[in-house]
């Protein structure tokens, strides 16, 4: 059947754009390491690493499109992101409710300062202006003057 919320999903992040993207990634970095510390305090451990796995990939894909010479902090944040994926890993492998969430601890700044990041680079986009329509041309003619 279809499922309106994941088509919407789907279209959400298709049309994003890579600094939206990057946002909605580490929000639902964020949402699966609380979902995978819940389920590893509440004794279920199958769910739990299969959170921790989701989180893993995410991190992982971080890795993949890092380009650590564009900027001067690159190696830095590629040093937190295999910090990250090594403390997944184990938090998963150890069934360990604590290193997921201190993992949730790294995260969170790193979300919110990429977050302001996007904010700031949405904020100098400038926004486009119409063209002006010519003499003679009626407001539908389209950009030839054809309709």
């Amino acid at each position: 059947m279809y499922d309106v919320r994941n088509r919407y999903l789907a279209d959400a992040v298709a049309t994003a754009g890579p600094a939206k993207l990057l946002t909605m990634l580490y929000d639902r970095l964020l949402l699966d390491l609380d979902r995978a510390e819940a389920a590893l305090r509440a004794g279920v451990r199958a769910e739990g690493t299969q959170h921790l796995a989701h989180a893993q990939e995410i991190v992982a894909e971080f890795i993949a499109n890092l380009n650590v010479g564009a900027w001067d902090g690159g190696d830095r944040l590629l040093s937190i992101y295999t910090y990250l994926l090594s403390e997944m890993i184990g938090a998963s492998m150890a069934g360990d409710a604590d290193r997921a969430a201190a993992c949730r601890t790294v995260v969170a700044p790193l979300a919110e300062a990429w977050r302001e990041a996007a904010t700031a680079v949405a904020a100098d986009v400038p926004t486009p202006r119409p063209a002006p329509v010519s003499e003679g041309l009626g407001a539908g003619s389209g950009v030839l003057g054809v309709g």
